[in-house]
Order: structure tokens, then C-alpha cells, then sequence
């Protein structure tokens, strides 16, 4: 789907939407931010003072002479040592308000990014497989990792030094038009040159910063797939070919960026050029009106540097512009993930369910990924609690999608699919999946310890608890060979043991759950003989008083199962040729 366009305004709402928890601490930043003003009219002070008061004989300005004693009003050298004390007193509020600024900032910018990013992860987890399965992984890594510091670099950075410009120049204005309005006047009219200058070139690097994001969002699913794929990268000797695949996408994202910065350095190259012309104009009419006694030598120098004060925020506002397009573009990323409704919804009133009895029935079940190929058709069955429902069928007829609807993880095209003779929808999504414990082919483990592995299923049971789901799941044995035990850290995927022992492992998890439905997907079908005999064992004992589904290939699997279901083409097979392939099987 491609991506919607969001007015920058649009974003900015939504992003201070976002921050609303932290106004407090951006009110704070805001005003000190505030201060930087007054500090930015008073820095230039010393300079006038020194020229006319100290080397010219003109008196102290009144609101200075009123906080200055006698002694110093009367001696030049008392005047040159007030100016120096002033050059420093304002050197160090300047570096004490820029350093309150930068904590702060730098505080809340970094809880702001983290409370989006973690609201992005939590959309994402709710996100149905669909959306997972057609975008990739990396897309969302992607937004939630690099596109979610946005709001800190659009509202913290972005945002309030913006406004802090306008107030800033808005003094600016005020000051240099009571010291001589008419260069005010002269070194405003190059504002709308600044206005043009901005318009054309944020519209150009809003677009250069779309292609970044998304060349750069491709190079890193080149990477997850190269890492994800890394044994069959190296079985078959291409690792050479993939650094270039990953170089060429890289490349590719290099001079998208290169662009950007391109495009950047030329709006800098104008504004400073046109800014030059602004400050040679107020220089030649400023050095006219000294000569003609309008203005005296210190107020000219004062006004050069309050103009180039006055220009620096007008410099700021047009740079801010043109720098928030990338923040607002990874915003605009970020919302578009946020924005995406997930496939499988909760009903407002659904049913909270405790623990169902386990009865499953599928009534005239269809269902199709992409809305046009049917993956499943009509599928009918109807399953008593603490039932053993063996499924068969060739890879890709469906097997692993039936299950995968059972759990809510998709929603039928057609027809309906029923739980204690309850539409699945009309329970709570949460409840639903609670009932469920799964075994896969390829168990999936975290990267933490064996314990925490087995835990999973209820983060809060005993050590004595965890240990009996692993003796029942025949795990206990080598767990406790190993040097360290149950604080075994199994790595990555669980790839530190061997297939056998992460698949008694998942069956512990499965046995700690003791959910009253269990899905067992092809558990046995990697392992050696000898491992398969204990697994099978462990299962035997695991499916005891549960509804259970095991989908295999191999018939001997599904001996002790008491209803065989064989998948072909998306649909079940006849009767007839049920009968005759469940007859094949000894037990069933």
C-alpha cells in the first residue's frame, strides 16, 4: 500500500500529541531557551560602551548609569573595568543557559524517543502476520529504531529553537528599529528572498529524504537476511556475492543521502549570499548616516551586531525548515506504521474466557493471504475436548494456516470457527491465545537462559515448578549436565544446543503453560531416532486430557492420534479416501 502524505502540520500535531506527557519539561526548555534573547542584546553592549563612553566621550546610557556608582562614572579606567566584567558576566550566563538548555534537552529528548519507540513496537506486535509477511521485519525494525527519534529531533531540536528564532528576532526588530528604524527597514527586505528560498527547497528535500528512508530500510533487510541465512550463505561459498548485493543497495542509500546534503549546501550557499547583501546594504546606508551625525560610531558597531543577531534567527527559521524535513519524513514513517489496522480485531464487548473445555469445530472455513488464491476452502471438522486430531498433507496444502486461523493469528475469509461452540470473535484476542500451547518444528528459543526459556509461558512460576515441566518434558537430564544448569544461556535462536534438546525444551514451556489445546507442529521430524523415542514419550504424557493437533508427514507419528485429517489442495479429502489412509495407520 503506498505510503499517505501528511501535511507538516498535521505531523507536528500528532508529534506534540505524542509529547504531551513531557509539556512540562518542554515548557522548562522553552524558557530557558527564552533567556538566550536578552543575553543576545546584551552581549554586544560592552563593545558600544567601550567605544563611546571609553575611548569617545559619550556619557553611559541611563539604565546603566543608574546601577553604576559615582567612582566608575568618573574614571575611564573604572568604565574599562566595568566592560570587562560585563564581557564576562555575560560570557558565563551565556555558557550556563546553553548548558541547563543541553541537559535538558538531551533528557527529554531521549525519554520522548524511547516512550515512541515503545509505543511503535507495541502497535507492531498487534499487528496481524499479514502485515509482518508483506512488509518484512526489517521495515518495521527500521521505523521503530532509526524513525522514532524523529519526535526528539522535530520538537526538541527542531521545533522549539524555531520559535525561540521568532522571539528572538522579533527583539531583534524592536531594538535596531529604536536605534535607527530605517536600517531595520533595509536589513528586513531580504526576509522574502529567505521565505522563497525556504518553500523551493523543503518541498526538494522532503522527497530526497523519502528515497533515503527507503533505500536505507532495504539495506538493512539485505543485512537480516544475510545474517538470518548465514549458515546456507556460507555452505554454499557466497559470502562475496552478498557483500556486493548489500554494497550496491548501500551505494545506492549513499548518494540518495549525498543528494540530501547537496541540496542542503545550496540552500546554506543562498541564504548566506543573500544574508551578505542584506549586511554590505545596512553597512554602506549605517557608515552614511555616521557620517552625517545620525548615528554615532558605537551605535553603528551596536547595530552590525545586533544585525547579525537579527539575521541568525532568520537563518535559524529558514535552516529549521528545511532540516525538519527529514525529521518530519521518519515522523510520517513512524505514524504510517502506526496508522496500519490490523487484520484480526478484538470485538468492544468481547467475552472474557478463563479456561475453555476445548472443543474446536470449523464450519465451512475459507481463507486466501492475498485475497485472490484460496489457501483453504469449505474446511468442516468438529473436534471433542481432549480429542488427538492427527493432520496430514503434502507441504503447502494448508496444514500450518488451519492451525494459524485456529489461533486467531489470521481470521477466515468465510465461514466460521467455533471454541466450546463459541465464535472464536466473540472472545478476547488475549483469552483466545491463552488456550493454546505450541511445539514447533523448529522450536523458537531467546537468547537468555534455560530457565527464562521454560518460563516463558508463565514468567512468574517457582523453580520447583519449571523443574517438573522439564522432567516431564524429559529435559531435566541434560539440563543439569550442563556446566551450568538451568542458567544456561542457549544463545541466539536457541542455537547453542542441539535440535533434541531445544525441541524437550519448548515441550517444557508447553508443559509449564498446561493450556488445554495443543498444537504440535511436525515436533519430531528433525530429530534422530533415539531423541524422537523420549520426545514422543514427553508428548505422550503432554497431550494427556487436551485437545491435540500434531501435523506431520510421517504416519507413525500420528498412530496414537484418534482422527486423522488429511489436507490436500486446501481442502480435506473425501470420506472415502479418509478411511483409507487412517487405515494405513496401525492404532488409528
Amino acid at each position: 500500500m503506498p505510503q499517505r502524505k501528511h501535511p507538516d502540520i498535521a505531523i507536528l500535531r500528532r508529534l506534540l500529541e505524542q509529547a504531551r506527557p513531557y509539556w512540562g519539561n518542554l515548557a522548562a526548555i522553552f524558557s530557558i531557551d527564552l533567556l538566550a534573547t536578552p543575553l543576545a542584546l546584551l552581549t554586544p553592549l560592552p563593545l558600544m560602551l567601550a567605544v563611546d563612553s571609553v575611548i569617545g566621550s559619550e556619557p553611559l546610557p541611563r539604565f546603566i548609569a543608574l546601577l553604576t556608582p559615582d567612582f566608575v562614572t568618573e574614571s575611564k579606567g573604572a568604565m574599562l573595568g566595568l566592560v570587562a566584567v560585563l564581557v564576562v558576566l555575560f560570557a558565563l550566563l551565556n555558557q550556563v543557559q546553553k548548558l541547563g538548555g543541553w541537559l535538558l534537552q538531551t533528557y527529554t529528548g531521549e525519554k520522548l524517543a524511547l516512550a515512541f519507540r515503545a509505543r511503535l513496537l507495541r502497535h507492531a506486535q498487534h499487528l496481524s502476520l499479514t502485515y509482518h509477511d508483506t512488509k518484512g521485519t526489517s521495515d518495521s525494525i527500521y521505523r521503530i529504531q532509526y524513525d522514532a527519534p524523529a519526535i526528539q529531533w522535530v520538537v526538541i531540536y527542531g521545533l522549539t529553537p524555531f520559535v525561540t528564532a521568532s522571539f528572538t528576532l522579533l527583539a531583534m526588530i524592536v531594538v535596531t528599529a529604536q536605534i535607527d528604524w530605517q536600517l531595520a527597514l533595509i536589513a528586513l527586505a531580504v526576509s522574502p528572498v529567505l521565505f522563497l528560498l525556504t518553500q523551493v527547497f523543503r518541498r526538494r528535500l522532503r522527497g530526497q529524504w523519502r528515497e533515503v528512508k527507503q533505500l536505507e530500510t532495504s539495506a538493512l533487510s539485505i543485512i537480516q537476511e544475510i545474517l538470518g541465512a548465514l549458515r546456507v550463505v556460507k555452505a554454499y561459498g557466497q559470502e562475496d556475492r552478498e557483500h556486493g548485493r548489500f554494497l550496491r543497495r548501500a551505494r545506492q542509500g549513499l548518494w540518495a543521502r549525498l543528494r540530501v546534503i547537496a541540496g542542503e549546501s545550496a540552500f546554506n550557499f543562498s541564504v548566506g549570499l543573500t544574508i551578505a547583501f542584506g549586511t554590505a546594504a545596512v553597512l554602506y546606508v549605517g557608515a552614511t548616516h555616521v557620517q552625517a551625525d545620525i548615528l554615532t560610531l558605537g551605535q553603528l558597531l551596536l547595530v552590525m551586531a545586533y544585525l547579525a543577531q537579527l539575521y541568525q534567527p532568520l537563518q535559524t527559521l529558514g535552516q529549521q525548515v528545511t532540516k525538519l524535513q527529514g525529521g518530519l519524513t521518519s515522523a510520517e514513517r513512524a505514524y504510517a506504521l502506526l496508522d496500519e489496522a490490523s487484520d484480526v480485531v478484538e470485538r468492544p464487548d468481547a467475552w472474557a474466557l478463563d479456561r475453555a473445555r476445548g472443543t474446536v469445530e470449523f464450519d465451512n472455513v475459507s481463507f486466501s493471504y492475498d485475497g485472490t488464491t484460496s489457501v483453504l476452502k469449505n474446511i468442516s471438522f468438529r473436534v471433542p475436548a481432549g480429542a488427538r486430531i492427527g493432520i496430514k498433507g503434502r507441504t503447502g496444502s494448508g496444514k500450518s494456516t488451519l492451525m494459524n486461523l485456529l489461533m486467531r493469528f489470521y481470521d477466515p475469509v468465510d465461514g466460521r470457527i467455533l471454541l466450546d461452540d463459541v465464535n472464536l470473535r466473540d472472545f478476547r484476542l488475549a483469552d483466545v491465545r491463552d488456550q493454546f500451547a505450541i511445539v514447533l518444528q523448529d522450536p523458537l528459543l531467546l537468547s537468555s537462559s534455560i530457565e527464562e526459556n521454560i518460563a516463558y509461558a508463565r514468567p512468574n512460576a517457582s523453580e520447583q515448578e519449571i523443574v517438573e515441566a522439564a522432567r516431564a518434558a524429559n529435559a531435566d537430564e541434560f539440563i543439569r549436565e550442563l556446566p551450568q544448569g538451568y542458567d544456561t544461556q542457549v544463545g541466539e535462536r536457541g542455537l547453542r544446543l542441539s535440535g533434541g534438546q531445544r525441541q524437550r525444551i519448548a515441550l517444557a514451556r508447553a508443559f509449564l503453560k498446561d493450556a488445554p489445546i495443543l498444537i504440535l507442529d511436525e515436533p519430531t521430524s528433525s530429530v534422530d531416532v533415539k531423541t524422537e523415542a523420549k520426545i514422543m514419550e514427553a508428548m505422550d504424557r503432554l497431550m494427556q486430557n487436551r485437545t491435540t493437533f500434531m501435523i506431520a508427514h510421517r504416519l507413525s507419528t500420528l498412530r496414537n492420534c484418534d482422527v486423522l485429517l488429511v489436507i490436500d489442495n486446501g481442502g480435506l479429502v473425501d470420506e472415502e479416501d479418509l478411511q483409507t489412509v487412517a487405515a494405513a495407520v496401525p492404532g488409528v
